[in-house]
Formats: structure tokens, C-alpha cells, sequence
């Protein structure tokens, strides 16, 4: 009769083979591709010591196409919890060793258990793909799999944090799920997402394109704007992530870890040398964002994506805040279909998870063109005005140049909900720029002048005197002050602090129809 002992050791016994994965020749040729396994991913992701393994020994049961004679330790996927930076996180990680990481039945079950678990408990979820995609030979519960993972992205969509980390390939119906968390990570070279793969679409189109080309790391966060970080390395990737969770919250019913400021004087005399007086001048938004929030703490989302718009995580005095910024050095700042996108959701998933929102504003309009309007810009502009109305966390406006058109009402201004609105004595809030609004309401006498350029330079400067600055705004309430740039920080600093317990009360529905 088998004592305990023999028992135990057959524990370790089972755990060794679930731990070896798909074997050391399997895991030999994941490190041939420059690919790290499962297990060496959870370990560069969670604090040291800190991971708990649940259901280690589930094994698949389908019998048909040999999958009755193939093991398949931890069917493909390991799921657990551990703790980033001393705070609870649930996770999976897709074994490409075992099966190619294809999701079948009991894959997709462990995914959804620690999913729940991650919602019930309040927690981040993390999901590390890595996954030939389905389990064919499982056929459609495969399928179903995939569904119960994306129904529970939905509904615990701004509940909890969800993060994507693309290790491998990800393709057809897998690639929804990421689609649908929080933020996407890739690794370059390594990562791919595409709907039909490259011999797929060669076959129906005819068109050639590698796998790189049609949905790496590179096409997703620069054209596409499926991803938001990037990465050389998973080692460099991993790093992102647990840099990421340290600006979010664990869930929607708390607040921000504070993270200690050692800053004593919150003046930045700089301010005033960064932004060009004259109003067509280019620059980088970024040095502004860099004199305002806490020392090396901007972490720019999607800094490759949409280029004339800049948003991203930072703090002040140890606080998280999003940062929505125009770009005046790329298409003069001017919103167009992708930055739209790009700057609406950036802002539902602040107001989602408590995270005050600042705008630096400095927008010529919504980019003009026959392809923006035939690209539905009135539908993808309109994204950002239900956003910003939508959101009840702190939300203050710095107005640091120009703020012209429907562009300066849908950039948080106060008529859409803005807390408090800021603005630089140089700041020109307007229907237009001086130039435009010039020849269109003076164009008669510009046209019968003995000298029409001198009229028209004449009539720009009256219209700039007369509308084209702060004061007309303030005037009316739509600006709460005009402050000097060099206590911009300082003026941020007292609103947040005025704003940290603001409530807001709406209206009951289910919810709103945003214009997707």
C-alpha cells in the first residue's frame, strides 16, 4: 500500500511534467526565435516569489484527429496571480511548446476562471499571447472559447485594467481580445496581429506581403493603431508593462498609487522660452509636458501613432494624470480621424479608472480635406466631444496658444464640462484664425482698397486685437483665468488639489450611443 510519501512524490512528479512544458527541445526552438517561454515571461513580469499557479493539471479531452495520443501539459495556456510592484495582478501566458499555444476548450476555461477572478478580486488582468490561434481539432468549441474570453473583456471592461502583451503570433478571431483590452504591447520582430495571415490574403487577392509587413509591432503602432507600446525586446516589453501598472489604479473603485515628489520649487521660468510668440511657429508640445508634471515621469501612449496629437500618462506632485495634448510641430496640431480616435479613447479609460484629465490646447481646427470628410471625420471628431462630456473625473484645460473653431469647444472646453480653463496671455480663442476670419468678414473693403495688402494686414490685426486673445473668453466665463505661463504648474497643482473629491451626478441610463 502506497504511503503519503509516494503520494507527494508523485505530486512533484506531475508538477515537473507540467512545468517542462512541451519538452526542452520544444522550449530549445521558442529560444531559437529569440522567444522567452511561458514560465521566464511570468517571472520577468510579477515581483520575485509572488506567483501562484492555478490549474495546472487540466489537460484538454478531445479524442479526434490523434489528440487522444498528445498529452498537452496545462493544455497550452498557465494561469495564475502574483504581485507588480507589491500589488496584486491575475495573468495567463499561452505555451507556444504545447500545441503552438492554440486556444481549445479547456485552454479558454482557465483563461476564464482567472479572469473572474481578477474581477471579483479587483485586480489588473494580464494576458501574454502567444498562440497559433485556434485548436482546429477541436473544432467549433474552439470557437466558443474565444467568445467566452471576449464576453469577458466586455464586461469587465472598465471595471479592471486589462493589458495585452502580443509575444508571438496572434491571429484570426484571437486578435479581438487584445483589440478589446485597455493597452497592447508588441515586440518588434517577434509580434504579429492580422485578421487573415499573408498566404490567406495572397490566395484571394494576390497580393504579396510578409507577416512583419501585414501586422508587426511596427505596422500596429504607427499605421494602424491597434498597439500602443513597442518594444526591441521582451525583456524591454515586460519592463513597460510593470511601468505602465504603477500609474493605474487596481480597479475602478480606487485611486492611483501616489508615488513620492521631490520637487520643492514648482515655478518654471523656462515655460515662457518653450512656445513661439508668433502663432504659426512650430514646436514640441513635449517640452511644455516635460516642464509641468514631475521629473521623468511622462509615459507617452502611442507615441508613434497619430503624431499631431500626444497623450500619455504622467504625474504631479506624486499623482497620476492623463495628459492630452495638440502636437503644434505635426500638422499643426490640427485633429484629424486617427487622432480623434486615438484622444477619445485615451480619455475614456482615464475617466473609467479616476484618473484626472489635463489638456494642453493649442489647435488650429479639425484638418481640412476631401479624404477626412469621406474618412467620416464629423463621426470620428464628434468621439472626442462625447468623451470629454462623458467624463466626470477632474478635467482642467490649459490654453497655451491658439483654440480656434469647433476644434476649441471639443477640447475640453467649459461648455462641455470643463472643471477649470486656463489660458496664456498669448492665447487666441476665436471662431477662426485672424487671417481666415480677416478675408471673409472684411473681404469687400480688402477688395476695393487702393492697397489691399495693407488693409488686409490691417484688418488681421484689428481682428486679433478685438477677438483673437483670452480676455473676450474670460469675459464671458468660458476662460476661469489667464495666468502667467511660469505658474502654469502651480496653477495645475491647486486645481487638483481644489478637485481631488469631485463628485458628479448624471442622468440614469444604460448607457449612451457614442458615434463608433
Amino acid at each position: 500500500m502506497a504511503d503519503i510519501y509516494e503520494k507527494i512524490n508523485e505530486l512533484y512528479d506531475r508538477r515537473r511534467e507540467v512545468e517542462l512544458g512541451g519538452g526542452d527541445e520544444r522550449i530549445e526552438k521558442q529560444h531559437e526565435k529569440g522567444k522567452l517561454t511561458a514560465r521566464e515571461r511570468i517571472a520577468l513580469l510579477v515581483d520575485a516569489g509572488t506567483f501562484v499557479e492555478l490549474n495546472p493539471f487540466i489537460k484538454h479531452r478531445s479524442n479526434d484527429f490523434g489528440l487522444d495520443k498528445q498529452k498537452g501539459p496545462g493544455d497550452g495556456v498557465i494561469t495564475g496571480y502574483g504581485k507588480v510592484n507589491g500589488r496584486p495582478i491575475f495573468l495567463f501566458s499561452q505555451d507556444f511548446t504545447v500545441f503552438g499555444g492554440a486556444l481549445g476548450e479547456m485552454h479558454a476555461k482557465k483563461i476564464a476562471n482567472v479572469m473572474d477572478l481578477a474581477a471579483e478580486n479587483g485586480a489588473p488582468f494580464i494576458g501574454l499571447n502567444d498562440s497559433g490561434g485556434a485548436r482546429i481539432q477541436e473544432g467549433v468549441v474552439s470557437l466558443d472559447g474565444y467568445g467566452q474570453i471576449f464576453y469577458r473583456n466586455s464586461i469587465y471592461s472598465g471595471v479592471i485594467p486589462q493589458i495585452s502583451v502580443i509575444l508571438g503570433p496572434c491571429a484570426g478571431g484571437a486578435v479581438y481580445s487584445p483589440a478589446i483590452t485597455d493597452f497592447v504591447f508588441m515586440v518588434e520582430n517577434t509580434s504579429q496581429m492580422f485578421i487573415t495571415g499573408p498566404k490567406v490574403i495572397e490566395t484571394v487577392t494576390g497580393e504579396k506581403i510578409t507577416a512583419e509587413d501585414l501586422g508587426g509591432a511596427n505596422v500596429h503602432n504607427t499605421i494602424s493603431g491597434n498597439a500602443h507600446f513597442k518594444g526591441k525586446t521582451e525583456e524591454e516589453v515586460i519592463a513597460q508593462v510593470r511601468d505602465l501598472l504603477s500609474y493605474l489604479p487596481q480597479n475602478n473603485e480606487e485611486r492611483a498609487p501616489r508615488k513620492a515628489d521631490e520637487s520643492t520649487d514648482d515655478y518654471r521660468p523656462d515655460l515662457t522660452d518653450i512656445i513661439p510668440f508668433d502663432a504659426i511657429r512650430p514646436y514640441d508640445v513635449r517640452k511644455v509636458i516635460d516642464q509641468v508634471v514631475d521629473a521623468d515621469s511622462f509615459l507617452e501612449v502611442q507615441p508613434d501613432f497619430a503624431k499631431n496629437i500626444v497623450v500619455g500618462l504622467a504625474r504631479i506632485k506624486g499623482e497620476s494624470i492623463g495628459l492630452v495634448c495638440n502636437q503644434p510641430k505635426v500638422m499643426a496640431g490640427g485633429l484629424d480621424i486617427d487622432s480623434s480616435d486615438k484622444a477619445a479613447r485615451f480619455i475614456r479609460f482615464c475617466d473609467s479608472f479616476n484618473i484626472p484629465l489635463v489638456t494642453f490646447e493649442d489647435v488650429t481646427g479639425f484638418f481640412p480635406g476631401i479624404k477626412q470628410e469621406h474618412g467620416g471625420i464629423i463621426r470620428h471628431g464628434a468621439k472626442i466631444l462625447y468623451a470629454y462630456s462623458e467624463a466626470t473625473v477632474p478635467k482642467l484645460t490649459v490654453i497655451l496658444r491658439k483654440a480656434y473653431g469647433g476644434a476649441y469647444v471639443a477640447l475640453n472646453s467649459k461648455s462641455i464640462g470643463a472643471d477649470l480653463v486656463f489660458a496664456w496671455p498669448n492665447a487666441e480663442v476665436a471662431v477662426m484664425g485672424p487671417q481666415g476670419a480677416a478675408n471673409i468678414i472684411f473681404a469687400k473693403e480688402i477688395a476695393t482698397s487702393e492697397n489691399p495688402e495693407q488693409t488686409r494686414a490691417q484688418k488681421i490685426e484689428e481682428y486679433r486685437e478685438k477677438f483673437a486673445n483670452p480676455y473676450v473668453a474670460a469675459s464671458r466665463g468660458m476662460v476661469d483665468d489667464v495666468i502667467d505661463p511660469r505658474e502654469t504648474r502651480i496653477k495645475i497643482i491647486q486645481a487638483l488639489d481644489m478637485l481631488k473629491n469631485k463628485k458628479e451626478t448624471r442622468p440614469f441610463k444604460k448607457h449612451g450611443n457614442m458615434p463608433l
